[in-house]
């Protein structure tokens, strides 16, 4: 099975968190994660941003895009992990905060 970023390329806005409401998701600006050809990307949802550095996985379902970030909460550094899935249409995964929370989320195509 061949690997492939393209899938995942663009902005998706997140329509719900496992952890967090739509309120704080949009709080500043409209929750989001955005995939760049290169691999990499960034995200903001509240008052966490982030800057991804992505891989295309195969695991027994298929591909999916796991990543590690960096970058703030509440302009307090951070960082983490997390994966994506592309079911329906839709961009399924969950974030995880370096020795912090994490969260299931689910997103639509911008």
């Amino acid at each position: 099975m061949k690997k492939s970023f393209e899938p995942f390329i663009g902005t998706w806005s997140i329509v719900e968190m496992e952890a967090w409401g739509q309120e704080y998701i949009d709080m500043e600006t409209p929750g989001h994660f955005t995939f760049n050809k290169d691999g990499m990307g960034h995200f903001q949802f509240g008052l966490v941003q982030g800057e991804m550095d992505c891989r295309v996985e195969i695991f027994d379902k298929g591909e999916r895009l796991e990543f590690s970030w960096e970058g703030q909460d509440e302009l307090d550094p951070a960082s983490g992990r997390g994966w994506f899935v592309i079911e329906n249409m839709e961009l399924h995964g969950r974030i995880f905060f370096h020795q912090g929370d994490d969260s299931l989320f689910r997103a639509i195509r911008a």
